[in-house]
């Protein structure tokens, strides 16, 4: 069977459809391969019934917070009623000690121990005095040279050692920049001592959410897409592309050959890469998600609570129902654990029962007992949850775009495709840049859309939310 269209989208993904309805919009024969049965990638929403009642839970910590108002009112419109406006409440767990987050002056005093506190304030006048320069050498010295030794060990060290299933100093330095707000203790220090209403992205209180679960706005893109003409194939991983020096002539899949003159992908770079004859060496951090259904009205007050103790197994702890209350049946809560994990490791293809009984004694050392609570379980899985940002990441990204930039007809997107650990609206940003440059806006160019929003600052930096 043989399909010919103007652009053929690989992945179903907020970037891939983003682009989709962008490209039918301007009147593009569009098609969108999908490898799963649905669309949504990492923006979906898995459900638990048990007898009549249901539970929700997403793909993930997502929040639609942006500074594009432009893209804001297009969530809105797809998602009318359905998108609500939720609060957040986060905090740390530390040795059996809440810390609140972001950091608060009065709690830290009132919970920290001592030794912690003395430790903190040392690191901080090393840095005040500059007996301590910045070093981006690696993820731990871009910490220890602006919060110190103490809080690295205590929180940054042993938290990014259970996510990234790597030694600290073998990271790069950029996810520290583009993902902690605080610049160094003496900003800590400030946002402590001073009222700050500058409030960074990162941690802002108020972001949109779908009612029932972020996987609700890939399925009404998806509506919205195929209004417009478009096609979509679920089930139809790519298997194979046929191509010359310089362009992408055929997509194969299982029983299936599509044409198109484009090509946008946001398959995986690494992934896509290989398959066009470039061994990228770029890896992917996977998690496992352990859903529980609970017989109670509330599990805690917090949207998220960090597991910063490395010998506990999750790294973070949500209770859907903290962002709105149709993902939990009434009068009952939930929980999801992320865990991460690489591909085919021990947590990987550990059985559901006991992944659920080393959890349930990680829950205990926190003062969670959930024993008799339980309605049901599952768990699932996403092997490319986060980028693996090593200490020679950037080399080999660069490498893999420079050899894919000879196919002419292909564009990278997405969040795995751009192998960006970027926020929900900058890979839809980055799918509607791939279609303007599609439509041959000369503005937008492949090293721009790769590279949106890279700077090495924060990535969130404010919210017309």
């Amino acid at each position: 069977m043989q399909n010919n269209y103007d652009v053929l989208i690989i992945g179903g993904g907020v970037a891939g459809l983003m682009a989709g309805i962008e490209l039918s919009k301007n009147g593009k024969k569009v098609v969108i391969l999908e490898k799963e049965s649905v669309v949504g990638g990492q923006c979906r929403t898995e459900i638990l019934k048990t007898k009549d009642e249901t539970y929700r839970f997403d793909y993930g910590g997502h929040r639609f917070i942006t500074n594009n108002e432009v893209l804001l009112s297009f969530v809105e419109e797809i998602l009318g009623d359905d998108l609500l406006i939720a609060n957040r409440s986060s905090v740390i767990l530390h040795q059996n000690k809440i810390y609140e987050y972001p950091l608060n002056i009065k709690n830290l005093f009132k919970v920290a121990p001592f030794k912690l506190l003395l430790g903190a304030f040392i690191d901080t006048l090393k840095i005040i005095f500059k007996f301590v320069k910045p070093d981006n050498s690696s993820f731990k010295s871009w910490i220890i040279s602006r919060f110190g030794k103490t809080l690295y060990e205590n929180f940054f060290g042993p938290y990014t050692k259970k996510l990234w299933g790597v030694e600290p100093e073998n990271l790069s330095a950029d996810w520290a920049g583009q993902r902690i707000s605080l610049l160094d203790l003496k900003d800590v220090v400030k946002k402590l001592l001073f009222k700050n209403k500058k409030t960074a992205r990162t941690y802002a209180k108020s972001y949109r959410y779908p009612k029932y679960g972020f996987g609700g706005l890939p399925i009404k893109m998806a509506n919205k897409f195929e209004s417009l003409g478009g096609e979509i194939f679920t089930n139809e991983g790519v298997e194979k592309f046929l191509y010359n020096q310089d362009k992408i002539e055929a997509v194969y899949t299982k029983d299936k050959i599509f044409y198109a003159n484009d090509i946008i992908s946001t398959m995986p770079l690494n992934e896509m890469s290989n398959m066009l004859g470039f061994e990228s060496n770029l890896k992917f951090r996977s998690l496992r998600f352990l859903c529980i259904g609970l017989n109670i009205e509330d599990f805690s007050p917090y949207t998220w609570q960090y597991v910063s103790d490395y010998d506990l197994l999750p790294t973070r702890i949500q209770e859907p129902k903290r962002r709105s209350v149709s993902m939990s049946p009434n009068g009952k809560s939930s929980i999801m654990l992320e865990i991460p994990c690489n591909k085919n490791d021990e947590i990987w293809n550990m059985k559901e029962e006991k992944l659920l009984e080393i959890v349930k004694n990680d829950l205990k050392k926190l003062n969670f007992d959930i024993e008799d609570k339980i309605v049901d379980y599952f768990s699932f899985i996403t092997e490319h949850a986060y980028t693996l940002m090593d200490i020679d990441y950037t080399k080999k990204r660069d490498d893999a775009f420079e050899y894919l930039n000879k196919f002419k007809n292909l564009t990278m997107a997405g969040r795995q495709g751009t192998f960006r650990y970027i926020f929900l609206d900058t890979a839809m940003e980055t799918g509607l840049m791939a279609a303007h440059r599609v439509l041959d806006e000369k503005s937008y160019t492949k090293e721009k859309i790769y590279n949106h929003r890279n700077e090495k600052t924060v990535i969130e930096t404010k919210s017309v939310v």
